[in-house]
Parts: structure tokens; sequence; C-alpha cells
């Protein structure tokens, strides 16, 4: 056997490559993405048919055969349906900026989340902002900071409690977008954080200052999550259990006497039974319980949406009154409050470890 000392072909000897050289590379630097459900990019029938078609083909979202279901969603449901939830968004549309508030929110988090980047680790670190449907997508925001040299993506979904609808479907989109990329990225996503302290108590901080500025207390506070199917939580799936460990330790952290925070569900579609009770049926109960002033809150909405602003503010509300109730109060999403922003950069802070 040759005992030679194994040895790489000199320069002069290799094959040319036809006159090609390597594209010219940007620093490597590491990429942030803060990921959001999504908007129609306007409220005129196409723009919503778009959008509604992208989000419910998708099969986290309604698992249904789509031998059933696409006949069905693409020659009944696509007729009706934009024209209704386009009279919804339109309620809530931003017209000076002409974008819905969940854009406009999501693109301030990533603004606030970028400049504390920069002050902590320079230009080492870019921050930006995609949504699983609609614009800016997934595909084209991972590319572009591919493309500005970020050889690692922390992958940010901006769901609290971890459910397949919400978290995986983002982060499904994240790898499909790797599946067709020849040099990827590494990828890391973020974990639900429906138990941080920090989550908890900037929950509590938003409570905290509606509170200080009613004149009276609401009897009760709701916490209205989106809701899902039941069969859901037997598949396997622990949104519910987040749920309702995010309203407990929201509860001890305010202090609240016992039974004055409760758990309900929101935004129910199609004809399953889903998690209950449902929120708009349950506030009504309590109007007529004798509950005449309550607040009611998203904790699993990072940013105020048609969910929040049109329908607990709208539907929710009026039916609180119409069944008795008196006062109904809103707490706003966390949005681009501070203590959020500080949740956001302390998430961050354990997933850059190593790579930063």
């Amino acid at each position: 056997m040759d005992s030679a000392p194994f040895q790489t072909t000199p320069d002069a000897a290799r094959p040319a490559f036809s006159g090609l050289e390597h594209p010219k590379l940007s620093p490597a630097r590491v990429g942030v993405v803060l990921s959001n459900l999504g908007t129609p990019d306007a409220t005129n029938y196409w723009s919503m048919r778009r959008y509604l078609s992208e989000f419910l083909s998708d099969r986290r979202v309604i698992d249904y055969s789509p031998l059933f279901w696409q006949p069905l969603l693409q020659l009944v449901i696509l007729t009706r349906r934009p024209f209704t939830s386009g009279r919804n968004y339109a309620s809530i549309w931003n017209t000076e900026q002409d974008e819905s508030p969940l854009l406009i929110t999501t693109r301030g988090q990533a603004a606030a989340v970028a400049e504390r980047a920069r002050a902590a680790y320079g230009d080492r670190v870019l921050v930006d902002f995609a949504m699983r449907y609609g614009n800016p997508s997934t595909a084209s925001v991972i590319t572009g900071l591919r493309e500005r040299g970020c050889e690692r993506i922390v992958f940010f979904p901006l769901y609290p409690q971890y459910s397949a609808p919400t978290t995986a479907t983002a982060n499904d989109e994240a790898f499909r977008t790797l599946m067709a990329m020849k040099w990827q990225p590494s990828l890391r996503t973020v974990p639900a954080y429906h138990d941080d302290p920090l989550y908890i108590e900037a929950l509590a901080q938003s409570v905290e200052r509606i509170y200080a500025g009613l004149d009276r207390r609401p009897d009760l506070l709701v916490t209205s999550y989106h809701g899902m199917p039941e069969r859901y939580l037997a598949e396997g799936d622990p949104y519910h259990c987040q749920c309702r460990k995010t309203t407990r330790l929201l509860h001890d952290r305010l202090g609240f006497a016992e039974g004055e925070v409760v758990v309900t569900f929101q935004s129910r579609f199609g004809p399953e039974e889903w998690l209950k009770p449902y929120t708009v049926e349950e506030v009504a109960r309590l109007a007529r319980a004798g509950k005449k002033r309550i607040a009611v809150m998203a904790p699993a909405f990072s940013s105020d949406c048609v969910e929040t602003l049109e329908e607990i503010n709208g539907e929710i509300r009026h039916a609180f009154e119409a069944a008795g109730g008196e006062e109904f109060v809103y707490v706003p999403c966390l949005n681009e409050d501070t203590a959020h922003i500080d949740m956001m950069m302390s998430i961050l802070g354990r997933e850059l470890a190593g790579w930063v």
C-alpha cells in the first residue's frame, strides 16, 4: 500500500471553470424574522378572495380532504365570504396608509426590535418581518435576508400559544422556502412563550393600565382566545392547555379574586364543535347573570387585527350589550408596547446564543 501522504492537486494543474468566478458574498450575518398571520392587500373582492383562498387552502388550517373542501371553498365560500370579510376589514382599515392595522403594527414591532438589535449587536443582526399569508411573504423575506449575507436565521412566530394552524404552519412555510434554496441558511424556530414571565408581566401591565383609568372596576376579566375544533385537542395539539395556563398565570400575577378571570374562545368557523365556551355566547350569559361590567382581552394575538378590533370590539361587544351589559372595556393587544418589545428581545437573546 502506498504510504505517501495525501496531496492536493497543485493550483496550476487544476481544471479551469470556463472563466466563472465565485459570486461575491456579503459579510456573514444573522437574520431575525418576526412572523405573523397575514393580511389582505386591500378590502376589495379580489384582494380578499386571494387572501382567503391562500388562508383557507392551508391544510394546517382546514384539514378536510381537498377533494371535498376545494370545490366547496372555490365555488361556494369564496363567492360570498370576500364581501363579508371585506366589510369587516374596511371597518378597521387604516385609510391614510391604506394598510391593515396588523401590517402596520407588525412593521412597527420589527422596527423596534431592529433598533434594539443594532444597539446590542451592531450590524451583525438584521431584523425583518413576514406574513404567513399575503405580503410580505415568508419566502421573499427569508430569501432577501439570505441575499444580504444571513447564513443563520432565527424565525420567530408571534404566537404565544403553540397550535398547528398558527405556529406550525408558519414554520412549515419557512422550511418550504429553504427547500428551494441552493445554499440554505441555518434556521432556528422560536418555541411558544405562553408562560414566559416577561410575557405574563406585559399582559398584566396592560390590564393594570386600563383598570387604572376606569371609574369602576369591571366585574370580570374575559381572556378571549382564537378558537379551534375540539378534536385538535384530542389529536395532541397543546393550544387549549397553553391558553388556560396563560390565563392562570395572569390571574395569579394580577392577584385577582377566584373566578374574576375567565377563559373563552372566539372566531368559530364551520359546523364542528369548537373549544368552549364561545366568547360571543359567554359574554351574553354573563350579562344576563348580572355581570354588567366586563373587560375583554385577547392574549393569543400579538397585534390588534380584525379579530380584535372588529370581532371583539364589534360583534362580541354588541352581544354583551344586547343581553343587558352596561360597560364593555376592551384591553388592546400588546402591539408595540415597550414591555412587549422587552419580551421579544429577551427571547431573541436566548435564541441568538452561540450565533452572535
